[in-house]
């Protein structure tokens, strides 16, 4: 048997990762700015989260949510305070896809709509709701074009005012930050424009949080520079620092039912345990304020070297947009600089690193960046 080549790979093999570095197996030393795709939210392998893993595999690794699992309500409990939602509930499901899953199917339970409104360069997972509401129709195969979806363009407040007014929409999903479409912030006042309109017509507001949250964009979730409350958060990627775990954070409006959503592995005990060795660092350590003031320094900075058009972003979830391709760049900036980094489209490069950087290995990537940028 063979991989299915569904993805283009570099040729590098890591064996092992510390902090915000990684080696592979020739010995060559890199600098991670792109965590994975913004999975690595504390840095590789740190010790916390190591031993709270290694604790609870010595203890018991998985049995079904048939059974009572406490660690789901402690880590509930955790991310409650942290993110500012202890009045919320917890989903707990596996992937950001399937996050966005249940948020679109639970919003449809709850106001037996169909129709669903989403954004130009939105990006939402791939499963069978979430990529009908992604804008990137080469993604979906013809089965997918089944629920009936309205692509707006980002911030277009009548627009969305006159379409949410007829009343056949069941939920708007947009995302805190648009990662995939560029890292392209949603104003403020158009998201509290979109909540009032939202509230008005009983249309569920979804923030889908998978990326620009979890303390990424220097606040909790992205959304809160806007001041509003959604009705349903969800949330993947920095929540087990690599190991697979999302949820949907629910308002309080909506009233559980048995049978209507499920998952096997979702909120499992390895799982819980490496979310709750999350966002106990996070805490420890004040990774959130870290990344607010890290990344408005590594902004700063990029700002002033040459060939680039505009630095965009909020904490250390940056694009960097330049007049040309960056493929090129980025070949160089990975085989000759040693720095991974990630892409949006063809011109914008993007910055995704664990929240824990400091401005010494800021400042190592700058000097690395900025000598590809003038070679």
């Amino acid at each position: 048997m063979t991989l299915f080549d569904v993805y283009p790979r570099w040729q590098i093999v890591p064996v092992k990762a510390e902090g915000c570095k990684i080696y592979d197996k020739e010995g060559n030393e890199y600098l991670d700015f792109y965590g994975g795709h913004a999975v690595i939210s504390i840095g590789h392998s740190h010790p916390k989260y190591v031993a709270k893993i290694t604790e609870q595999l010595n203890m018991i690794g998985f049995y079904s949510n048939s059974v009572a699992i406490p660690l789901q309500e402690e880590y509930a409990a955790k991310l409650g305070k942290a993110s500012g939602y202890p009045d919320y509930s917890l989903f707990l499901v596996n992937s950001g896809a399937e996050a966005n899953e249940n948020a679109l199917k639970l919003a449809s339970f709850y106001n037996n709509r169909k129709k669903v409104l989403a954004f130009h360069g939105s990006f939402h997972g791939r499963t069978a709701l979430a990529i009908r509401v992604t804008d990137i129709p080469r993604y979906r195969a013809p089965i997918n074009d089944c629920p009936e979806v309205d692509f707006f363009r980002l911030n277009d407040i009548p627009g969305v005012k006159k379409a949410l007014r007829t009343g056949e929409y069941s939920s708007v999903i947009v995302e805190g930050i648009l990662g995939i479409g560029g890292i392209v912030i949603p104003q403020p006042e158009f998201l509290q424009e979109l909540s009032k309109i939202c509230n008005e017509t009983d249309t569920v507001l979804i923030l889908d949080e998978i990326q620009s949250g979890y303390g990424r964009s220097g606040k909790f979730f992205a959304h809160q520079y806007a001041d509003i409350k959604p009705d349903i958060i969800s949330i993947a990627k920095g929540m087990g620092n690599g190991f697979p775990i999302s949820g949907i954070l629910i308002a309080p409006k909506f009233k559980a039912v048995h049978g209507q959503l499920g998952t096997t592995f979702g909120g499992n005990y390895l799982a819980c345990a490496a979310a709750i060795a999350v966002i106990e660092t996070m805490e420890e350590e004040k990774l959130i304020e870290n990344a607010a003031r890290t990344g408005a320094y590594l902004m700063s900075e990029l700002k002033k070297l040459p060939r680039i058009k505009e630095v965009r972003g909020l904490g250390l979830m940056i694009g960097i947009e330049l007049n040309e391709p960056i493929k090129p760049l980025r070949d160089k900036l990975l085989f000759e600089e040693k720095v991974f980094t990630g892409a949006t489209g063809t011109h914008v490069f993007r910055l995704l690193p664990p929240l824990c950087i400091t401005k010494e290995t800021a400042d190592e990537f700058l000097i690395r960046f900025n000598k590809i940028l003038q070679s």
